[in-house]
């Protein structure tokens, strides 16, 4: 696994090498029609590339590549070449040769910097996934103290990530012995812990852990201690308690450590960012669409009669409710209690509805939601109320989906859960993509999702 890692690392080197000085070159040549020396470049895109390797290297980007979700190791990427970029104008500015290196040419590299580490660490996280997920190579390899039955549940559950279990031992033997009398805060457990620190050396694991119940706090305390001096990472786990560590963090409060079961999804920085982003994409959105908003008003009139745009009652941010504009598409305009979900051959959905609706024109005017701020590019879409309320009753977690804004598209849609929700499944198949989204949001998952939004053919699939 470590060698897989410094491959990596060194593949990233290279490229970046490489993509910093043909950037250059190729910007001279075919831009300023005037080729460099050869070797006008080779200096500084290895001092590019070299402090790049710093960075990934000096924050342990790579080492904790499997320990973390593809878009965060791909925003840690981006992050490393802001820094090593930033540095990079700093020295050739501080040195005085920035009257040799023209701004186009550094914008030209940071570009084709930036863009060859995200590919690279794309291709290579996959690459080690797949490897993880077929047994080719080992996430971690662990050492297990424990109660046979607990070691046996953790260690299958510790295998879906790759991460193998080497030997385990049971943590009975280090129990302080009940018939003899110990001393205030003394545990009998040192004579066998020691043991077990000679049993695990030669094992050379990565981690031992320590699945302990509530009585088992001091013997684990004692039993911690005693494994420090092995090189290896120990943890202590209660096992009653797995389900909720699994989703826990310990974080820092105040003067105080606490353990996090959830978070807010989005960081007050990230919600700026997605805030500006959906503002500047929903602006030009409409500038794009805008002949549609004179043709489909016209359209919708010589069809069938009624208004124009429809407004729906909906739950929003933090559950509270909003209009959702919308196209009409159908002969009637139920809302509230009186709403019933359009199914396949509906026959309230009008001819050109019928249209509108396969093509998602009818959610065009959402844009004005976004602009508004009622609703974002990307994010859950939002339901009727009393649908809303119906499943909120039904799904334990559903109403997690009101953490961030609804959204005209979401992950779900673009893996086809849309449309009729006739069944507890379908709904919770929909629920789960959408917390999946809420989990792991990041500005380049929004880009993903809209672009299978506009070419993927399974946002069309139950569109009716």
């Amino acid at each position: 696994m470590a060698a897989l890692l410094v491959l990596a690392a060194s593949t990233e080197f290279l490229l970046v090498a490489g993509a910093a000085y043909f950037a250059a070159v190729l910007y001279h040549r075919l831009v300023v029609l005037s080729p460099p020396d050869p070797t006008r470049y080779i200096q500084e895109s290895l001092l590019i590339s070299t402090l790049e390797l710093l960075a990934s290297v000096g924050l342990r980007q790579y080492s904790r590549i499997l320990t973390q979700p593809r878009h965060v190791f791909l925003w840690s990427g981006a992050t490393s070449v802001f820094l090593v970029f930033s540095f990079f104008i700093s020295t050739i500015f501080v040195l005085k040769v920035s009257l040799d290196y023209s701004r186009a040419t550094v914008i030209v590299q940071a570009g084709s910097v930036l863009l060859t580490v995200l590919g690279t660490r794309a291709i290579w996280f996959s690459v080690l996934q797949l490897a993880v997920a077929s047994g080719l190579i080992d996430a971690r390899r662990i050492i297990l103290v424990g109660d046979p039955s607990h070691c046996l549940h953790f260690s299958a559950r510790a295998a879906a990530t790759g991460i193998r279990t080497i030997r385990a031992f049971d943590f009975s033997t280090f129990r302080a012995d009940s018939s003899v009398p110990a001393r205030a805060g003394a545990v009998q457990v040192l004579s066998h812990a020691r043991q077990l620190v000679a049993d695990c050396r030669p094992l050379r694991a990565d981690d031992i852990v320590i699945l302990i119940s509530d009585s088992d706090i001091p013997a684990a305390l004692a039993l911690s201690s005693a494994l420090s001096e092995l090189p290896v990472d120990v943890h202590v786990v209660p096992v009653g308690a797995m389900d909720l560590m699994a989703v826990s963090r310990i974080t820092e409060f105040g003067n105080m450590v606490t353990m996090r079961v959830f978070q807010s999804p989005l960081t007050p920085f990230n919600r700026a960012i997605k805030r500006a982003f959906d503002v500047a994409a929903a602006i030009a959105g409409l500038i794009v669409v805008s002949p549609l908003f004179v043709i489909v008003p016209l359209a919708i009139k010589l069809d069938s009669r009624g208004p124009v745009l429809f407004r729906q009652t909906r739950h929003g941010y933090n559950n509270e409710t909003i209009r959702v504009l919308k196209f009409r598409s159908m002969t009637v305009m139920e809302d509230g209690d009186s709403f019933r979900q359009a199914t396949r051959h509906d026959p309230r959905v009008t001819r050109l509805g019928r249209f509108m609706r396969h093509t998602n024109i009818d959610e065009l005017p959402q844009l004005l939601n976004v602009l508004v701020g009622d609703m974002s590019l990307v994010g859950p879409r939002p339901h009727a109320t009393s649908q809303n309320e119906a499943f909120a009753e039904l799904i334990s977690s559903f109403s997690r989906r009101h953490n961030v804004k609804p959204g005209i598209t979401g992950w779900a849609q673009v893996n086809g859960y849309r449309g009729d929700t006739d069944t507890l499944e379908k709904m919770q198949r929909r629920v789960e993509h959408d917390l999946y989204y809420i989990d792991n949001w990041s500005l380049l998952f929004d880009l993903r999702i809209i672009l299978l939004t506009l070419f993927s053919r399974e946002i069309y699939v139950n569109a009716y």
